[in-house]
């Protein structure tokens, strides 16, 4: 059974995402198998005003969810000390949460400790360690970048595990 499965990063300036296909045989575990489909990141301008990047992340992300049709989405949960920078997030990730909701797609949500315990086995590990499991897993050559969209691909192999 095939199951494509999209990892979000929240952010109002950068929005990372990464997509997998997993195949899962419950008769044959060995036989499972993940692969990346595609990752990439939303972008939004501080120059620009508010609204409109909120807009642009509601438009793109619906063109994201339409072109790659996912089963499940997987998100990060907000964790945040800034307050200032956490409630930013939290306008983008409301946006973000309004979009999957009128795409009736699946979501589930980690934490960043989650996320680094899942694929490091150490919920402390630091991004380069985060980043290269993701790529060790998915068999790249390279670390995906931006980093945003590294970290979509972490929380979309998050779930993964999670099935």
């Amino acid at each position: 059974m095939e199951k494509r499965i999209l990892g979000l990063d929240p952010g109002l300036a950068i929005l990372g995402f990464g997509l997998i296909s997993c195949t899962q045989n419950q008769d044959k575990p060995l036989e499972n198998s993940v692969n990346m489909l595609d990752y990439g990141v939303i972008t939004t301008s501080s120059k620009t005003e508010m609204g409109q990047r909120l807009c642009t992340i509601y438009d793109d992300l619906h063109t994201v969810i339409e072109e790659l049709q996912p089963d499940l989405v997987s998100i990060e949960k907000l964790f945040f000390y800034r307050m200032g920078n956490t409630i930013l997030i939290a306008q983008a990730r409301g946006v973000i949460m309004l979009v999957l909701a009128q795409c009736r797609v699946p979501i589930v949500e980690f934490t960043p400790a989650q996320v680094k315990l899942a694929l490091t086995g150490y919920g402390n590990a630091d991004k380069k360690e985060v980043q290269e499991a993701v790529a060790r897993e998915l068999d790249l050559e390279d670390i995906p970048k931006p980093d945003d969209a590294a970290d979509g691909l972490a929380l979309a192999l998050t779930a993964w595990y999670q099935l």
